[in-house]
Order: structure tokens, then sequence, then C-alpha cells
């Protein structure tokens, strides 16, 4: 079997400086550190975090005073600084520089008197963020029906925002879409670059083989836009690690194409990498 690997695949730079900065944290302290939810959405990548001492809460009422909390890299609103400093607890910021760019738009256009729109998913702690530095009033909308559904305000500006790692074929709906319905609205592409480049390698390497497999954690949002972009062009496989593979899947293709979400580390690709070529 012959295998072909994405250009652009695995840990993005803000994922990369996340982790970095997450373990060289781990590796000065005896007692471990808290961390604000998962650093990433790889299971198997935070296990290894949580072995060397990472405590990993929902919430920041569990931790103690006077201890230290690592915002991952998907970043927090603007309370939680806030409660850190009342409460004494060090915050040991790895917001990708991406996601912090949303917050200081976002924070600027709402103060100036902009009504704040965020496409993406409410339910992604990415956007919870981002909202959270708007007075949590962003109007959050995922898909281009729900925008048929909103009454905007014709008096009011808006400011539009995009969740790094939406699909960049939705981007350019979307601004079609509520041209049409706002008359002042100001557009901001903040789809990072590291996604841009991770979708478009994915969608040429579909092209090229007779099957895809996307490695990525299942509640990661880049992996399953990665997910999406090559089941509409070849058959494609979704897997968090190489146990989820069986030989005789494989048996009809001549050819399988790799990709990773920006959450997955190089030893999980390396090891689905080894596996596809010993068939």
């Amino acid at each position: 079997m012959d295998v072909k690997i994405a250009k652009n695949a695995g840990f993005c730079f803000g994922v990369k400086r996340a982790m970095n900065m997450a373990w060289n944290e781990l590796e000065e302290r005896e007692n471990g550190i808290y961390a604000l939810g998962p650093l990433i959405h790889n299971k198997q990548a935070v296990s290894k975090y949580e072995e060397k001492g990472l405590m990993t809460v929902d919430d920041l009422s569990n931790i103690p005073s006077n201890e230290s909390v690592i915002i991952r890299s998907h970043g927090v609103g603007e309370e939680v600084y806030t409660k850190s400093k009342e409460r004494d607890i060090t915050v040991i910021d790895t917001t990708c520089p991406f996601v912090r760019k949303i917050h200081n738009i976002a924070k600027d256009f709402n103060e100036k008197g902009y009504k704040i729109i965020v496409i993406g998913d409410k339910k992604h702690p990415e956007v919870i963020g981002i909202n959270g530095w708007c007075n949590n009033e962003a109007i959050i909308i995922k898909t281009l029906d729900e925008i048929e559904t909103i009454n905007f305000d014709p008096n009011e500006k808006y400011c539009v925002v995009f969740q790094t790692t939406i699909n960049l074929d939705l981007y350019d709906s979307v601004v079609d879409k509520l041209s049409e319905k706002i008359n002042n609205v100001v557009f901001k592409n903040t789809i990072c670059s590291a996604t841009k480049e991770r979708q478009q390698s994915a969608r040429e390497l579909a092209r090229e083989v007779d099957c895809m497999v996307v490695i990525g954690g299942k509640h990661s949002s880049n992996t399953q836009k990665l997910v999406n972009i090559c089941s509409d062009i070849v058959p494609t496989f979704s897997i968090e690690t190489k146990e989820e593979l069986n030989k005789d899947d494989f048996s009809k293709y001549k050819v399988v194409g790799v990709t990773a979400g920006a959450s997955t580390p190089e030893w999980i690709i390396t090891e689905v990498i080894e596996f596809l070529e010993s068939i």
C-alpha cells in the first residue's frame, strides 16, 4: 500500500506552543499544576500530561487560592482573569495568539458600540471564550440557515468574527448572506492560517488517493472539519489512534492519504503511518 501524508498535518503553532509551555511548567513543579479544561482535544496527549502532574478542572472554583492555573490554547473569557486575580491564582496563559487576536477585536468593537457576531459552535470553548470578551452578549451563529432566523436591528452596527477552525467555504457564504441582511457590518476574517493550510492540503491530497485517514480527537473542531472535507471527496476513516484501524478495511485501496488535526501529537501520527505501511 502506498501511503501519502498531507503537507500540513498535526500540531499547529498555537497548540505546540501551549503544550511546550505546559510541559515546562510541569517540569519545574513537584506538586503539579491545574489546567482549566483539557489542554487540547486529544485525550491520549492529555493523559501523558496528567501522568506528569497536570490536574484538569472544569471550573476556577475547583482551584485553591494561591495556586496556579494553565489557560489552554482555546482561550477563556475576561472574567476568568478577573476572578483569578481576586483569588491570587497565578495564570499561565497559553492562549493561541490567533485566538487572542479575536478577543481583542471583540472587546474593542464591543466598547465602540458594535454588536458582536461570532460564527462558530456556541458549545466550543474557543467560542465561549470569545463571547466572554463582549459581556457574553454575542450573537453566535453556526450555520447559514440560522442567519435566516435572526432579526437584525437596522440601527445597530455589527462586527463579525469567526472561530479559527471554521471551514473556509463557509466564510464566503456567511459574508455574502450577512451583507444582504445587515446595512452596517464589519467582517474580520479570523480563521487562522494553520487552519487554512491544513484544510487546503487535506483537500488536495484527498483528490490524489483512494481513501483518507484523518487522525484527531472526536471532540476536536478542526479535526472534524478535515473529516467533512475529505469525506466529500473519497471514503474517509476518522480515528484517534491506530487501534481503531482494521487491515481488512483497506483491502480494496491501493493509495491511502493521511492527515491529522491540530491537536494530534506526532507520535500518534507516526504509529498510524507505520500501521498502514505494514499492510
